[in-house]
């Protein structure tokens, strides 16, 4: 399957779902958060109007998001065709719940989303509750597990939009990282030094920087900086210090036309 599939499928199967939200920005600023991650399902229940300003306002060129929002007035017809309901819930319980970090709630909607041996497409409810109290006990019990967002325990209370931003994140890292496709590794991958796929030039080979620290030590010869016949570590530690860089082919060739432009500065 292709990235695009992937998405497809995945925003096809996951809805966030808002319980009671009090303010129509959160609903704005949620509309965003679901646009930026690739998904496209939001269901309102009870809460704040999803049409106000502010809420077109805060979703920053999510208003599609708001325009095709289902606002209902109960939880079962948010949940109605779902298979599996996620909670997010900051506060403990005295009776223990199956309970997940974000990371993990992730790995588990990609395993039964993309289960090739499932005989019917799987769908996903993702909970969130309003933004004083969070989900109700009851909306908690309708649900099969509680993903916990591992916030510092003096300061745990995060913003609506930022707590939806972070579990639709994982999800879709989760996607990107798990799932073949036409370019998911450009997406997720780190691009440090000229080694790494991305990077714009070549990286030098080993004659060409040879053929550096050989000009680069002329040089420094040339302009008093380094005595060869009192060389200490000057050159090891410079040959330490660029190989450590990783230099491209362009770098060296730039390098190698400062250092001509020294010498002739010299002569």
């Amino acid at each position: 399957m292709t990235l695009a599939s992937n998405e497809t499928q995945l925003a096809s199967a996951v809805r966030v779902v808002l319980m009671r939200t009090t303010h129509p920005g959160n609903i704005g600023a949620v509309s965003r958060a679901m646009k930026n991650m690739g998904l496209n399902q939001l269901y309102l229940v009870n809460g704040a109007d999803e049409t106000s300003q502010e809420a077109r306002r805060r979703s920053a060129g999510a208003e599609n998001i708001l325009e095709s929002a289902k606002v209902i007035s109960s939880i079962d017809e948010a949940l109605e065709g779902v298979h599996i309901v996620i909670g997010a819930s900051a506060r403990s319980r005295k009776m223990v719940w199956p309970l997940m970090n974000p990371r993990d709630c992730a790995s588990l909607v990609l395993d039964r989303v993309f289960d090739d041996q499932s005989s019917h497409p799987i769908k996903v409810a993702l909970l969130f509750g309003q933004e004083a109290s969070g989900l109700s006990n009851e909306e908690l019990q309708r649900c099969h597990y509680h993903v916990n967002i591992p916030a510092a325990a003096d300061f745990s209370s995060l913003n609506l939009a930022m707590a939806v931003q972070l579990v639709c994140y994982e999800i879709r890292m989760a996607m990107l990282l798990d799932k073949s496709g036409d370019a998911p590794h450009q997406l997720t991958s780190s691009i440090l030094s000229s080694d790494d796929d991305g990077w714009d030039e070549p990286p030098a080979a080993v004659e060409e920087l040879e053929g550096f620290f050989k000009h680069l030590e002329e040089t420094l010869i040339k302009i008093g900086f380094h005595n060869p016949d009192n060389p200490r570590l000057l050159m090891t530690r410079l040959r330490r210090l660029y190989q450590r860089s990783h230099l491209d082919k362009m770098e060296v060739n730039i390098l190698r036309g400062i250092l001509s432009a020294a010498q002739k500065h010299t002569k």
